[in-house]
């Protein structure tokens, strides 16, 4: 329970209250933890008799010199669930240092009291993830696979509408935060569940709402996630369905049209995008090489494509999104033109250019 890193962990957080000498020991006497480290695998006879005593020991000066490898002091037993696993050494004149004794200990065993839940939430987190995973392979539902499901308290007989969330994050964001927020959030009802998939990807099981709740819903976490963790947050939805392997395949796919924009996609208002999955990554390779492959190096004329086509081949209204003028956008569809040989004013080229864009993500993956 008392590992050397929760230790030094929790060495970290009570020096913040004060600046004496300070040391956690296991309970065979082994100093495991300490703010000088040079003590660290010394054995501490007077943490071991606190430990085996289950009392606190006030060192005098006098008892340093007979019991080994002690300073003067106080020992205290640390308890979990009534057990001692551990001892916290305060050194310093045991009159000046027995009042921080009390506060010390408490603050202690709070810590490891968190840590230790927090690993239990992280165990149940891993055996959901597990259990989802499973769950996804359309593994036959024995009666190991119910109890497991029962376990972890899911029910198994109800549809269930798969949506797969992206995170887009500087590195410096803790995932876990994210998790932990999303995992305990109350947008969530009962039967719903949360886990996290990879470190960019978190699934979530939705039940019985209609395509307008579930648009609000997503809006709502998406602007409280950006606003909250500085990120971008993309959302992917399958439709309803017994069969969650189904709908994830469909949420799978919406999600890589909603990261292009950092939106929103319900796969069943997919069109042309649904090509994307039913297209081999050969075909997808070639296709991108006879059309787009010349602009890839060049991302304002894939922006100015993409909001082109966004803006319904609106000439002003691109312009303005953009920020440019019209002789600049001009500019660049000719530019388009003259890399691709596609116009995208012409109806048919912008056609093949869209699809060579949504082929684009994949292709750069197979490559």
């Amino acid at each position: 329970m008392l590992i050397p890193s929760l230790a030094k962990k929790i060495i970290n957080e009570v020096r913040r209250l004060i600046d004496e000498d300070i040391i956690i020991v296991d309970v065979s006497g082994k100093i495991i933890a300490s703010t000088d480290t040079s003590r660290i695998g010394n054995f501490h006879e007077g943490a071991l008799l606190a430990s085996r005593d289950q009392k606190k020991m006030i060192i005098t000066n006098e008892m340093s010199t007979r019991l080994k490898g002690v300073k003067a002091g106080i020992n205290l037993p640390i308890l979990f669930k009534q057990k001692v696993v551990g001892v916290i050494g305060i050194t310093g004149d045991p009159e000046n240092v027995s009042a921080y004794g009390e506060l010390l200990k408490k603050m202690t065993e709070l810590l490891i009291q968190e840590s230790y839940y927090a690993e239990q939430m992280e165990l149940e987190s891993r055996a959901l993830e597990t259990f989802v995973f499973d769950w996804l392979q359309d593994m036959d539902e024995s009666d190991e696979f119910i109890k497991r499901a029962e376990h972890l308290s899911i029910e198994m007989n109800i549809k269930r509408q798969v949506v797969i969330g992206s995170i887009k994050s500087d590195p410096d964001v803790p995932l876990r935060d994210i998790s932990n927020r999303l995992q305990h959030h109350s947008l969530l009802d009962e039967n719903e569940i949360f886990v996290r998939w990879g470190n960019e990807r978190f699934l979530l099981l939705l039940t019985n709402r209609s395509k307008e709740q579930i648009q609000q819903m997503l809006l709502k976490l998406k602007k409280e996630l950006e606003n909250t963790f500085s990120l971008q947050v993309s959302f992917g939805i399958g439709s309803e369905d017994y069969s969650i392997r189904k709908s994830f395949d469909e949420a799978d796919r919406a999600l890589q049209v909603a990261k292009r924009t950092d939106s929103i996609q319900f796969d069943d208002d997919l069109k042309l995008e649904m090509l994307i999955h039913g297209t081999s990554s050969k075909v997808q390779v070639e296709y991108v090489r006879r059309t787009i492959v010349k602009l890839i190096d060049d991302s304002t004329l894939v922006k100015t494509l993409l909001e082109y086509i966004k803006q319904n081949q609106s000439i002003k209204e691109t312009a303005d999104a953009l920020h440019i003028h019209v002789n600049t956008l001009s500019y660049r569809l000719n530019k388009i033109e003259e890399y691709t040989g596609l116009h995208p004013k012409n109806f048919e080229d912008l056609v093949t250019l869209y699809l060579g864009i949504l082929f684009l993500d994949k292709t750069i993956k197979v490559n």
